[in-house]
């Protein structure tokens, strides 16, 4: 039997990490050192307990409803089926502006769609938090909601363009129950099917969006 092939699709979460421009970066430390938990423990048992403090957005993170609208689900009532086990499908598309054609004719219904604009590459520098990074231009958001996706991901800064305060790809696809993934990386070592995603965040009520460990396990013959 074939091992299954695994491929990481999220960034590591660092000390001081800048994921989205503007937004605090996370502080990681230690609670409790392994110097100072010997004197809680029987003689040669250690442990240490780790601390962060971070914004849901960082690294490659997930949106639900929550995020955008007051009534709509969070982290807690997040559906699995939406988020885990999904089959997968790469859609490759270029910027800034991705409109409906690369999404024109393919079957997305309860499909994990990963749209691969190789921003990613980007990510860690200033260049990443460029307005004219890719994102998902609105004739393509209303052809994705029609199409009822299971989630949609990309590996660029923001599904929405920045250059100004309007977010119809995160208004639409959220109001439509659709969660989204955002700085997704590793794209390229995704087929465009025969795999299977997941990224499934913490539960965790009163919060709309937090980060994922994002990955793929492939099929054996892809």
């Amino acid at each position: 039997m074939t091992a299954p092939r695994f491929v990481e699709l999220n960034h590591v979460i660092r000390d001081g990490l800048i994921t989205y421009p503007g937004l605090p970066a996370p502080s990681i430390g230690v609670h409790l050192s392994r110097e100072a938990s010997r004197e809680r423990y029987a003689p040669g048992t250690e442990f240490e307990i780790g601390h962060i403090a971070m914004v849901g957005n960082t690294g490659t993170y997930l949106d639900t409803p929550y995020h955008r609208y007051a009534d709509g689900y969070g982290l807690d009532e997040l559906p699995l089926e939406r988020i885990a086990g999904v089959r997968g499908m790469v859609v490759d598309a270029t910027g800034p502006a991705i409109g409906a054609a690369p999404f024109v004719g393919l079957e997305l219904r309860g499909r994990a769609v990963l749209i691969r604009s190789g921003w990613s590459r980007h990510f860690g520098t200033d260049a990443y938090g460029d307005p004219e990074h890719p994102y998902v231009a609105v004739d393509a958001v209303e052809l994705l909601v029609a199409a009822a996706p299971a989630l949609v991901g990309i590996d660029s800064v923001n599904i929405d363009g920045t250059a100004s305060g309007e977010r119809p790809a995160h208004s639409r696809l959220l109001a439509a129950g659709i969660p989204i993934v955002e700085h997704l990386t590793a794209l390229d070592g995704l087929p465009l099917e025969g795999f299977t995603f997941f990224a499934v965040p913490l539960r965790i009520a009163g919060m709309g969006t937090f980060a994922v460990r994002a990955f793929a396990i492939l099929d054996e013959d892809a």
